[in-house]
This record gives C-alpha cells, sequence and structure tokens, in this order.
C-alpha cells in the first residue's frame, strides 16, 4: 500500500493535495520543536531572564497570555471562515504572521523580556490559529473511515519536519561552538533558520490545497459579525445535541494541558534537572522527534483498525507511564527512556484528537467545531504550563513535584473520554449537519 493511499482520499481529492496538506504539519512543527520545546524556552530562562527565580513562570505566562487571545479569537475566525468560505485565506495570514514573529526572536538578547513577550505572543498567537486552521481541511480531503489514518500522516510527516529543522539548527550551533560564540550568539540565527524553513515548506499547502466550501453569505462585515456570533452562540447554546463533541472538548482540555507542559517545559526540566547543555538537548529533542513521527504515522492505522477512543486511551496511559519515569529519573538514561515514550504518545494523542473532532462535526462547520477544538486547547495550553510554573515557583524550583502532578491532567482526560460514545457522536454530527 502507498504511503498516501488514495483510497482513503474524497472523491476528487489527489494524493499531491494531501502530501501538500501534511506538508503544513511539516512546515510548522519547526516552530513548535525549536522555538517552544528545544531552544528559545531554555534560552528564555537561562539567558533572557539570567535564571531569575521567576524565569520559569514568566515563561508559562507569556505563553498564556497568547493562549488566552486564540481562545477568544479562534472561534470567531472559524465562524468567518465557514461562512465565507476564508480557510485558506486565514491559513496564509496566520502563516506569515508566525513566520514575522519567529524572524521576531533573532533579535531578543540578556535583558530584553518586553521584546520576547511581544515576539513569543505574536508567533505563537498565528502559530495556534493555522494549526486549527490547517485540521479543518482534514475532513474535506479524508474519508470519515480514514480521518485518523490521515491525521497520522500530516503529524508523522510534521514531526521529519520538526526533525529537519532542528537538525539544520544543531548542526549551526555545533559549529558556532566550535568558534567560540555562546547562546546569545547562535540562538538568535536558529529563529532565523527556523522562520525560513517554515515560510518554504508552508508554500504548497497554501498553493495546491484547495478551498472546497461555498461561502454561506456575502454580507458587509459588521453585519458578518453579528451573523458569526449569532452562529457560534447557537452553537454554544446546542452544545447538549452534540454530547459527545462537548465531552471530548472536556477531556481535551484536560489531556492537552499534560501536553502542553511537556511541549513548553521539556527543555527547561532537562536544563534545570538533568543539568543538560543546549546540544545536549537538542539531539535529545532530535532523537524524540524521531520517535515522534513513528509514533503519529503508524498509531493512525491503529486507531481506524480499532477505534478512536481505544487508541486515544491507549496514548493516555502512555503518558501517564512516561510521567512517571520522567518524575523519577535520576540517571540519564532513565530520563530518555521517558522522553522517548512522551514522543510516542504525543503523535498519537494529538493525531486521535484531530481526528476525532472531524468525526464530531458537521460538514459545513468544520471551521468553527475545529475553532471550538482550539478553543479547548488553548484553555489547556494556560492551565497547564501556568500550573507547572507555578508549582516550580512555589516550591523553590521543585521541577520533579512539577512534573508528578502534571500525570493528573491525563488521568482525568482517560475518566472523561470513558463517557464518551463515538457512534452517538457521529450520529449527531449527521443529524445536524
Amino acid at each position: 500500500m502507498p504511503i498516501f493511499d488514495a483510497a482513503a482520499l474524497n472523491a476528487g481529492v489527489r494524493p499531491r493535495e494531501v502530501v501538500a496538506w501534511a506538508g503544513y504539519d511539516f512546515a510548522n512543527s519547526g516552530y513548535t520543536t525549536v522555538v517552544l520545546t528545544a531552544v528559545f524556552n531554555a534560552y528564555f530562562v537561562g539567558v533572557v531572564a539570567a535564571n531569575a527565580d521567576w524565569a520559569t513562570l514568566a515563561w508559562t505566562l507569556m505563553l498564556g497570555v497568547s493562549n488566552a487571545l486564540v481562545m477568544v479569537a479562534m472561534p470567531m475566525i472559524g465562524a468567518y471562515s465557514d461562512l465565507r468560505a476564508r480557510k485558506k485565506w486565514w491559513l496564509a495570514l496566520s502563516t506569515g504572521g508566525c513566520v514575522a514573529g519567529t524572524a521576531a526572536l533573532a533579535a531578543v538578547g540578556p535583558g530584553d523580556i518586553g521584546l520576547a513577550t511581544v515576539a513569543i505572543v505574536t508567533s505563537n498567537f498565528f502559530f495556534m490559529v493555522g494549526v486549527a486552521l490547517i485540521a479543518a481541511f482534514l475532513p474535506e480531503l479524508a474519508r470519515p473511515e480514514a480521518l485518523g489514518k490521515v491525521s497520522g500522516w500530516g503529524w508523522g510527516f510534521g514531526y521529519v519536519g520538526g526533525l529537519i529543522t532542528l537538525g539544520l539548527c544543531l548542526a549551526y550551533v555545533q559549529w558556532a561552538q566550535q568558534h567560540g560564540s555562546s547562546a546569545q550568539d547562535f540562538v538568535p540565527v536558529t529563529m532565523l533558520i527556523t522562520a525560513t524553513v517554515f515560510a518554504f515548506a508552508a508554500a504548497p499547502a497554501l498553493l495546491l490545497v484547495r478551498e472546497r466550501a461555498a461561502p454561506q453569505t456575502n454580507e458587509r462585515v459588521g453585519r458578518f459579525v453579528q451573523q458569526a456570533m449569532s452562529r457560534l452562540l447557537h452553537t454554544l447554546r446546542h452544545l447538549h445535541q452534540y454530547r459527545d463533541f462537548a465531552l471530548l472538548l472536556l477531556c481535551g482540555v484536560f489531556y492537552q494541558a499534560g501536553v502542553m507542559v511537556v511541549i513548553a517545559l521539556a527543555a527547561i526540566y532537562a536544563q534545570e534537572v538533568m543539568h543538560f547543555t543546549f546540544v545536549q538537548t537538542m539531539t535529545l529533542v532530535l532523537v524524540v522527534n524521531v520517535t515522534a513521527a513513528i509514533g503519529a504515522f503508524a498509531f493512525g492505522y491503529v486507531q481506524d483498525a480499532i477505534g478512536h477512543k481505544p487508541a486515544l486511551a491507549l496514548t493516555l496511559l502512555l503518558w501517564l507511564v512516561m510521567v512517571l519515569v520522567a518524575g523519577l529519573a535520576v540517571q540519564v538514561a532513565l530520563f530518555w527512556l521517558a522522553a522517548n515514550l512522551a514522543g510516542l504518545a504525543m503523535g498519537s494523542s494529538q493525531s486521535a484528537g484531530r481526528a476525532m473532532v472531524g468525526l464530531f462535526a458537521p460538514s459545513d462547520r468544520l471551521a468553527e467545531f475545529y475553532g471550538l477544538w482550539t478553543f479547548a486547547t488553548q484553555l489547556a495550553a494556560i492551565i497547564g504550563p501556568i500550573g507547572y510554573g507555578a508549582v516550580v515557583y512555589a516550591t523553590d524550583n521543585n521541577h520533579r513535584l512539577a512534573i508528578g502532578l502534571t500525570g493528573l491532567f491525563f488521568a482525568l482526560g482517560l475518566v472523561v473520554l470513558a463517557a464518551i460514545d463515538v457512534p452517538r457522536g457521529r450520529q449527531a454530527a449527521l443529524a445536524f449537519a
């Protein structure tokens, strides 16, 4: 079977369009890998904030502000994109915003807290808008029975993008260190590398992915805002009719809170607890991206074979094991094991959630429902990292306790997941389309 199996695609969808769509995951993964996970977060704590006792909390608060803005804006952007058939237009805008914000990070040096805040809030905001919009194309491309598989293609290809971007950055950092450069010299260049890869790798999606939806209104902006808000409020008022989608949102808030802790704070944990250097941390994340790519790609097939709900449950159990191992790890080898468990769980849990949203979303409200999913994940991105940062600040930098408490998010996600009825949720989507 070819990697991009045409039988998994809707009528009229060419494999090259799906490759271009998956290429957007390839493009934006470099941002999360380099900026949020491996390089800039540790650089902010260690260099920009000079290891101040408030540095970790400040980093999580910056992300919290950005994610709060996405929470407010994304449902409206989603409703607008559906009513005006403008998903692709907004995708192009968000891509440019994230690339520009990432490039601006190259100007951040020691003490530049204000500039770092503006650049991170901006780049992360546009990054998350792009994530929601590219996901909204998934049900237009893939058949309902193959959503997990096609979603897994995207996530798997995405981790390859993160791997390549981080690999380029790592090669440059090693070269720079051999020539006597310090972090404040080489980290800015890695931001420019990341922005450049994002811009070029996202281009095929912006050129080839089709906007299949037809505009549902041509009203002026003022009238449109009223219509979009009315439509969104109608969906929220009738959320009980989408009971299983509502449960999925709650499940997503819990388990994504834990995932966001790992994404935002992995390098800081490695630096502060395991005393990793920049190169060691980047090498670790590089290897983890290989594990994550394998997990995301392979688990998409597992998800379609055993069902969305059991597949997501398995990944949450894997997350719980990872948290236990990471919290207890004293030796480097054990921490490496925990990191690779996180890699396997990362791609598969993200892919499973995205596919389930596509199953529960009415066909004429895809961007709106993915906007609500983004609302849930952004709430998680506020609760998880800020909770971690608050624990670290209140316990004199006890990162082990903070990572241990993160396991509660995954446990709560499992409890809510148990109440979801997938066939009932799918029927509700079909009935209210």
